[in-house]
């Protein structure tokens, strides 16, 4: 059984500048899955930085707080509970319209490479 507790990931500033937090990825943990998954945090007021992930798949599901979602040229208003699906090299960002922390998982498949994290 494999077991990874949030409160033991470290939390890093991502290229695109939300907080993140890496729950699992096949390089680091000791498991063999098609995909990673993150645990994301954008402050109040505040957004991700435009950017596209080359060759990977993405999708965000909202825990708490709501923002509004840019994927190319869609905009949508998104909200805790809504799940979005980010295709492969489509330009992407997220802002947080709410008071508190806009709060959102990241599953990436296949699992997330730095190198095909791109700033636009």
């Amino acid at each position: 059984m494999f077991i990874k507790r949030l409160d033991d990931c470290v939390e890093i500033v991502a290229n695109d500048g939300c907080r993140l937090k890496e729950i699992l990825h096949s390089d680091r943990d000791d498991v063999e899955l098609p995909y990673s998954l993150a645990y994301a945090r954008v402050e109040a007021g505040k957004g991700t930085h435009p950017h596209k992930l080359a060759a990977q798949d993405e999708v965000y599901t909202i825990l708490s707080g709501a923002g509004v979602m840019h994927i190319g040229e869609e905009t949508e208003e998104v909200g805790a509970g809504d799940t979005i699906v980010i295709p492969a090299g489509a330009e992407q960002w997220i802002e947080n319209t709410s008071e508190g922390e806009l709060v959102f998982t990241a599953l990436v498949s296949p699992p997330w490479r730095e190198e095909d994290d791109l700033l636009t």
